[in-house]
């Protein structure tokens, strides 16, 4: 005996009426698919794209501070560096008038301490230095993979803009009829429906005998069985995969 999927909740529609609807949506909606197939990986490549191109220029940015960060720092230092100078030739011009040893002392002391801040500056302005060329070869690194990311990624939005272009309407189109064909269908049938999409890779929920076979997974459907689905009297689905099954000639305008 033919395995039915759904029991029927509109007694005031036929099965043949609901099948006929449920077959009209698959093949809305596989065209809707096969339009985004042509799209493919595209949009999400895009947005990958997009979003790394995002994430360098927010490491860009802070490179850029750390660069600004050293370079200030290098003016600093070299501002201490004339500082600690010029007070060097201070105090040294001071030792040469001092009227006794305490005070000769005490210069030469604070003549030490600058020198020592000397000392300081230039270790320091060193240290700088060499980060200052590590932050400022990175950031041309990064600046380049900017500039071809971009690059790249213009391309992909022009390619994407194209197929879009030539499809949207399309596309636009076969949604609305897909909209209107499940309007036609009771809550139960669209909600198998759509499980079953979501089940298989191609979308594929409803499909038509083919060479007496499923036209899912392609096994054989018994005579009796394939008699059962050209009655149009009941809503079948395959034994081996699931799909609702229909006689293709449910439908004059099918095409294969």
């Amino acid at each position: 005996m033919a395995k039915t999927a759904f029991k029927d909740s509109k007694s005031d529609v036929s099965v043949e009426e609901k099948l006929r609807a449920l077959f009209k949506l698959q093949q809305i909606d596989t065209k809707i698919d096969k339009i985004r197939t042509v799209r493919g990986e595209l949009p999400l490549e895009v947005q990958d794209m997009e979003d790394e191109i995002a994430g360098l220029e927010v490491r860009l940015q802070k490179l850029t501070e750390e660069v600004r960060e050293y370079e200030q720092e290098l003016a600093n230092k070299k501002n201490a560096k004339k500082d600690a100078q010029a007070a060097i030739k201070k105090y040294e011009a001071q030792q040469s008038k001092v009227r006794n040893n305490r005070e000769y002392d005490s210069l030469s002391k604070e003549v030490e301490f600058q020198k020592l801040e000397i000392e300081l500056a230039e270790k320091r302005t060193k240290e700088a230095e060499y980060q200052l060329t590590i932050k400022t070869g990175l950031l041309a690194t990064i600046q380049a993979q900017v500039d071809d990311k971009k690059k790249e990624l213009e391309i992909k939005q022009k390619e994407l803009k194209e197929i879009t272009d030539e499809t949207q309407a399309q596309e636009t189109e076969l949604i609305t009829q897909s909209e209107k064909a499940q309007k036609a269908i009771d809550e139960r049938l669209l909600t198998a429906y759509h499980r079953l999409c979501k089940n298989f890779r191609n979308g594929l929920a409803v499909v038509a005998v083919e060479r007496d076979a499923c036209g899912g997974c392609f096994n054989q459907i018994p005579p009796q069985r394939q008699m059962d689905i050209r009655q149009h009297k009941k809503v079948i689905v395959c034994e081996h995969c699931g799909r609702v099954l229909v006689d293709k000639a449910i439908d004059p305008d099918y095409a294969e």
